[in-house]
């Protein structure tokens, strides 16, 4: 049985991820951490996003609306609970059920593809709106002040399960942000590696035809849908310990451009691609921040056009149809060789 290379890198990626995220807190500065924590947050949404709709087919352009809930409901949680634990399981779940909602409407609706995006960047956008426009003592949510456009500040970050007293180290929390990273990961290759993801993958090659075969296409869109939400919800709940702030601008339709922008450069289809173009590109955007040579911006849409005009496919897959390229002929070498012995 051999292993592919397209198979081969995402697993090996993990181990060494799992092993850096033991190092790297004893080589690295403060400074730094913090800096690959914030790259590593944004993986995970990214990673959200790849799995809705590199494989579940679903164009979102709201992702970020479940980013800005988890980091909401995750501020709101822990200033009314005093306790992480539960602040952090409604940051997923709040998301999560906000999609299954909106999934609802959609899937069941019948609404085409092409509506489905602009829905959901509208829902975005509202909820953007909705929370700059809070400011004031009149709206909170029992001792959590919304704070409209200044956002939550002191955030009370993570604290070990239960026990608020103990409060985790930025040391730590890097290594609790790679390690969900990883976690989620490494759950989506199973999930899509099962009948399940089998089906939903289907679903995007031909929904017509997965439901001729019995198969509900609009329940596997909306299970994938809500399960997007919940991870982008999770990145958006590690944002707001990152920074221990959250404000309206989680909403911003950069911020949703910028999520797929890093699906579009890694590669629809894969799970790492995304992940590795997203850590990159903020690497990149952080470094031409610090020199100000050149807009950051202006970079940022070169990309894309590359991408999308030499590199389609993302950057992974591409990587992967060359690696088999360059294989060929040396297969086909070794043919008469083996035949002439």
């Amino acid at each position: 049985m051999t292993i592919s290379s397209p198979n081969l890198l995402p697993l090996g990626g993990s181990l060494l991820a799992a092993l850096l995220l033991v190092l790297l807190p004893q080589w690295l500065d403060l400074f730094s951490l913090l800096s690959l924590s914030i790259y590593l947050v944004m993986a995970l949404l990214a990673l959200s996003l790849a799995f809705v709709w590199g494989f579940g087919g679903i164009l979102c352009f709201g992702q970020a609306a479940f980013f800005g809930l988890g980091a909401y409901a995750y501020a709101i949680g822990v200033l009314n609970f005093g306790d992480s634990t539960w602040a952090v399981l409604l940051a997923v779940l709040v998301p999560a059920l906000f999609a299954a909602a909106m999934g609802y409407f959609m899937f069941y609706g019948g609404i085409s593809d092409v509506y489905l995006g602009v829905i959901t960047l509208a829902v975005t956008l509202i909820l953007f709106n909705v929370m700059n426009s809070t400011s004031g003592s009149a709206y909170h949510i029992g001792s959590a002040l919304l704070g409209g456009f200044n956002g939550i500040p002191a955030i009370p970050t993570l604290n070990m399960p239960f026990d608020p007293d103990r409060v985790l180290e930025p040391e730590t929390l890097f290594q609790v942000i790679g390690g969900a990273l990883i976690l989620c990961y490494l759950g989506l290759r199973g999930l899509l590696a099962s009948r399940f993801g089998k089906v939903v993958v289907a679903v995007r090659e031909n929904e017509q035809r997965a439901g001729l075969l019995g198969y509900d296409t609009r329940l596997h869109k909306l299970l994938v849908f809500s399960l997007g939400g919940g991870i982008a919800g999770l990145a958006g709940c590690l944002f707001a310990n990152w920074g221990a702030f959250v404000s309206p601008g989680v909403f911003g339709l950069a911020q949703s451009a910028q999520i797929i922008i890093w699906v579009i450069v890694g590669g629809r289809g894969t799970l790492f691609g995304p992940i590795l173009a997203c850590i990159a590109i903020q690497a990149l955007m952080a470094r031409l921040g610090e020199q100000q040579s050149l807009d950051s911006g202006l970079v940022l849409g070169v990309i894309l056009l590359t991408f999308v005009m030499l590199l389609p496919r993302g950057l992974l897959p591409s990587l992967a149809s060359l690696l088999s390229t360059l294989r060929r002929p040396r297969r086909a070498t070794r043919q008469p060789q083996e035949r002439s012995a």
